[in-house]
Parts: C-alpha cells; structure tokens; sequence
C-alpha cells in the first residue's frame, strides 16, 4: 500500500483518518498500523477502561516498533472535538495539557500518532492530587527466570489479599508482571508511594531469594519490585497495551489462577482478541470496589518502629522530607585505604555512573575522599557506551570486547552487562555499563571514554 494513502473509519458517529495504514510497524511479525489500530477497536472495552478519565503521556513510535520512541507530554495543539484534554503540573513545577483516552475515536486517533502502547497517569482527570490506582511492577533483572516472576507475583497476592485488598495481574507486556488495587482517592502520590514500598519490602522479607525492593540496580538480585512507579508524573503501560517488541506482545490481564502457568509469549497482538471475544474482559472488575490504604499505612507504621524509614526517590525528584540521604551506594566516600591508581580517568557523562574502582577519586590531606556530588556505584562497573539508538549502543559494547578479550571472557551475559534504557528530554537513549566483578584483577581494563558518546542534553 502506497505510504501517502490514508483509511477513514466511522466510529461512534466520529470519523478518524488513519495515515498511511498499510506502514509496517512491527516488522518481524509483518503488523501495520492498520492492523494495529484494528487490535485496539476489537479490545476497546478493556483497554478504555484501563485508561478511561486519566490524562496520557504520549509515547510516540512515530517510525514503528523498531524505532526508537520520543515522548510529547503535551496534547498537539490541535485534537479534534471527540478527544479530551486536562491541563497536568508535574514535579519541576511545569504544566501541560495532556490527552484523555475516552472512546474508541480518541483510542484510534492516538493509534494513528504512533502511540503502540497506552501510558496513563495513576489518577483521573477530576482530581489529579490523588491516586486511585496503587500499582506494583514487577521487574526482573538480567537473566531471572520468568518462573521467579510467577513466583514473586504470587507472594504479592498473598501479602494483599491479608491486607484485605482484591489484586488484579496483568502481564507487563515486556517482561514482568504488574498488579493493580483500585484505592479510595484519598491520599496523596507520597503516600502511595510508601504503601508500594512497604508491599515490596513485605514480599521482600517473605521470598528474600528471588525478591528485592532496592532501588539501585547494583543491589538488586532477581526481582524487583519498583515502588517509584507510583510516584507523581510516573506512567505505565496500561492493560490491552500492545508493547513495541518484536513479537508485539500485549500487557494481558489474567486470573490468579493463570499466573503460576502464564507465559508471556500466549499474549500477542494476533491472539488476545480471540482471548478477548471468548473470556470479555478479565479485567473488568477492578473499579467494582475501591479500598482504603489504611490497611497498608499501618504495615508502613509497623515498617518504620522496625527502624525502615523512606527508601530513595528516582534521581530527578527533588530530595522529599524522609528521604535516606542519596548516597548507598551511589555517592558513598570511598574508605581511605582504597588504592588510587588514577583519578583523571574518563567516567562519561549524561547519566553516567563513575566507576568505584579501580579509578579512585582525588583525596583531601587527610586521606578523605571530597564529596563529588556523582553517583559512586559500589560496584567496578565502566561505562562502556551512550547512543542516542539502542543498536548503537550494543555495536560500541561489541568494539570494547573486540578491544579488551581476556576482560570479556570473564564477563557473564546478561547478569553483568546493564543496558539501560535512559529517559531524555523527549526521547530515550542508551547506555551500555558493564560490571567487572568477575573479570579478575589483573584483566580489569581502564576506563575509556564511551563509544560512542552520545549526550541527549546537548543533542
């Protein structure tokens, strides 16, 4: 199909042009934006209620799945009469007026701008102060087995339905699982917060092998449990979301009775309708009764007499009132008999983390280490590269084991390369880090500057 041929559909009385439909946007599985748009009409009961009433992030694919992203917080500045907007402030102080999904029109029309999948706010338009929405996402590290997340899912449950709460799972699409609790818009974004981190250290403390709630990847093992995605200005990919993933999976909501059997690769763009026309809406029940988080803010009081306070905010949050101070172990002074070998070393920049050894920082006369106002990792991790695209990014970690062998042999795919998806000012980028905590000593290569060296703020 030629790309300057476009599609109209009636909906509902509205009619909403699709731009050049026959575009393929996941081209491994040979899905086109026509075809995408048509998955989201035959679920759009489901995945209206996921985002109905809350203002949306527009996360633009505007290239298809194979592209890389950028996001317009603000709604373009004309949107046709059938597509809401509610005027949004987030933490810098900023305002925007953001799009709300709220009929199949406007679910086809962000369709069209990119938008592969769906990312609302915890909130409804009507008082976006208070949550009503306590989400808990699942995140599994580099190489944990998906049984973990099964398993960690399934110890969620248990911690919340003795709270007297009914969870609903879905799959995250990607690679985790998330479970949402409809709550009482009563209480603020900091409180919600704290009652995800107090769940996240209760199944914590309950399955301590395969279950973490640290917030710093280089403490965490198996799966975290990522409480700041409750936060205010935090979005995430909301149920019957197709994710841009090769196989064009979809964030599917499931009975507790599916999760121990789940796997990810059942949910797809191609067979969740057919899930959908037979079972309805597994999701549906979630706004039949929404819950106080009384139960959860006595677990956060039982939490603090144990002496565990606030756990760190994401980095671009002002510093809140409680908070731990942001150093462990990203800002730690190293000890005094840590070898300095040579302080002018390269650590890149944009987001980088400098290495905590072997590149000592400089030392004050007393053998102190002067505080830099950098995270420090506890961790020998380099900083390998920083692209603006994810392929980029991976070629540059190519050339650096293609450079240093004898330190890549010892390196254990995945659990010791971090490739981290960073977000920009519009868009993400990337970043390659590897971790040489089983490269021995004398294998260690020094820090080089990435390759390449790709900075999104002067970009």
């Amino acid at each position: 199909m030629a790309r300057t041929e476009s599609e109209i559909l009636a909906l509902d009385g509205h009619e909403v042009t699709i731009s050049n439909p026959g575009k393929l946007f996941f081209a491994d599985a040979g899905i086109t934006k026509i075809e995408l748009v048509r998955y989201y009409l035959a679920v759009a009961d489901g995945a209206i209620l996921g985002v109905h009433d809350r203002p949306m992030a527009l996360k633009r694919f505007v290239d298809g799945a194979g592209d890389e992203a950028f996001f317009q917080k603000r709604a373009p500045k004309s949107v046709p009469e059938f597509v809401r907007t509610v005027e949004l402030s987030f933490p810098s102080g900023r305002t925007a007026d953001e799009v709300v999904v709220d009929n199949p029109a406007a679910l086809a029309w962000v369709v069209n701008l990119g938008c592969i999948d769906l990312n609302p706010h915890a909130v409804r338009s009507g008082d976006l102060d208070h949550p009503d929405e306590l989400r808990i996402d699942l995140d599994p590290g580099p190489g944990v087995a998906w049984a973990d997340v099964r398993t960690v899912a399934l110890v969620v449950r248990e911690v919340l339905v003795e709270l007297g709460y009914a969870p609903f799972p879905k799959t995250s699409g990607s690679r985790g699982i998330h479970v949402y609790v409809r709550i009482e818009p009563r209480w603020g974004f900091s409180e919600v917060r704290r009652a995800a981190l107090a769940v996240a250290r209760e199944v914590e403390r309950r399955a301590p092998d395969i279950a973490t709630s640290k917030w710093w990847k280089e403490e965490r093992h198996g799966v975290f449990l990522d409480y700041n995605q409750n936060a205010k200005d935090r979005t995430v990919a909301s149920v019957y979301s197709v994710r841009p993933r090769p196989e064009a999976t979809v964030s599917a909501p499931l009975t507790w009775d599916e999760v121990p059997d789940a796997e990810l690769g059942d949910f797809t763009l191609g067979t969740v309708p057919d899930r959908y026309a037979k079972l309805g809406d597994l999701g549906a029940g979630i706004d039949d009764r929404a819950f106080s988080l009384e139960p959860l803010l006595e677990l956060v009081g039982r939490h603090e007499a144990e002496g565990l306070g606030d756990a760190p905010w994401p980095p671009h949050y002002a510093k809140q009132a409680g908070e731990p101070p942001r150093v462990q172990p990203s800002k730690r002074r190293m000890p005094a008999d840590a070898p300095v070998t040579d302080p002018t070393a390269p650590r890149g920049r944009a987001g980088s983390v400098a290495p905590a050894f072997p590149f000592a920082p400089a030392r004050n006369p007393d053998g102190s280490v002067p505080p830099t106002g950098r995270r420090r990792s506890s961790q020998p991790l380099l900083v390998i590269s920083q692209a603006a695209a994810k392929p980029d990014a991976l070629a540059g970690l190519d050339r650096w084991r293609a450079r240093h062998p004898d330190a890549a042999a010892s390196v254990r795919d995945p659990e010791d390369v971090l490739v981290d998806a960073m977000r920009g000012r519009y868009k993400v980028w990337w970043r390659v880090r590897v971790n040489l905590r089983n490269v021995p000593e004398a294998h260690r290569p020094a820090a080089e500057p990435p390759d390449p060296d790709y900075d999104p703020w002067t970009a």
